[in-house]
């Protein structure tokens, strides 16, 4: 098969926005395939149509759910099919609850965090055996998802500490929702109506820990793990109140995408720099 051992990139959640514009960008300096992903098959279709029709530009369609294990164990199916790996992973695919939404603060906390920490783990989860050596993951967190979020510095302390397992921290995401659900509207100790940015945090954590796990397990493959805050961006996400173009969105994610081996591993950037949580 042609395309069996050729490097191949994924980028979840990519028919629009920051996702196109990291495909469009890796689609010129990536040395391999690119995968865009949707939902929705037509508009994902539609979306790679427009990148050749435009820009000449040809990404690879693949149609991704991540809140669905169905759809993501069929992704995992087509790349060992056909490329027999995985080279880069960029997690971009995630919600924002409008404040404006009727929905209550419980119901916010819990769609928030199924997709944009919940479904982003499985998708490592099931993604993660086919990482290459010299593999690169970029999950796409945010500002909003600075440990200062958290409040209670008990609660910082578990999440910085190195002990701290990837069952931990889901536990620790599971209680989260479970006080955000609390009907007398007392979230302590996490901070009340703060869905998106606690499922950034909760993202961000899990880089650091799979970072040092992946390096513990595959400490010759040079896997390269880290988290970015893609700055404030004109998208569907924030009503277009953004003040960055796509493409400036797209630069520190792909420059993690592309990192060299010599990079360090688990850590949250900003403005294409390692910054602190």
């Amino acid at each position: 098969m042609e395309t069996a051992n050729k490097p191949v990139a994924v980028v979840t959640g990519s028919n629009k926005g920051i996702g196109l514009a990291i495909v469009e960008s890796l689609c010129r300096k990536f040395s391999g395939d690119v995968v865009l992903t949707a939902r929705d098959v037509g508009r994902g279709e539609s979306a790679c149509a427009e990148l050749l029709r435009q820009k000449g530009l040809k990404p690879v369609f693949h149609q991704l759910d991540i809140t669905d294990d169905g759809s993501v164990r069929r992704l995992a199916a087509f790349l060992q099919s056909e490329y027999g790996g995985l080279d880069v992973l960029v997690n971009n695919a995630g919600i924002y609850v409008l404040a404006k939404c009727e929905k209550s603060p419980a119901e916010k906390a819990r769609i928030t965090m199924e997709t944009n920490f919940f479904a982003t783990h499985r998708v490592c989860q099931v993604l993660f055996p086919l990482l290459r050596a010299g593999a690169r993951v970029v999950n796409v967190a945010s500002g909003l998802g600075r440990l200062s979020k958290v409040g209670n510095e008990s609660l910082q302390e578990q999440l910085v500490s190195p002990q701290l397992t990837e069952s931990d921290l889901l536990g620790m995401a599971r209680d989260y929702v479970a006080a955000a659900a609390n009907e007398s509207g007392d979230t302590a100790p996490w901070p009340a109506d703060s869905a998106y940015s606690m499922s950034k945090v909760f993202l961000i954590g899990l880089t650091r820990i799979q970072a040092r796990d992946v390096t513990a397990a595959r400490p010759a493959h040079s896997i390269l793990i880290n988290s970015c805050c893609p700055g404030f961006v004109d998208t569907d996400l924030n009503e277009h109140r953004g003040r960055l173009t796509v493409e400036e969105g797209a630069e520190t994610p792909v420059v993690l995408a592309l990192l060299d081996k010599e990079s360090p591993s688990g850590q949250f950037y900003k403005n294409t720099q390692v910054c602190e949580w």
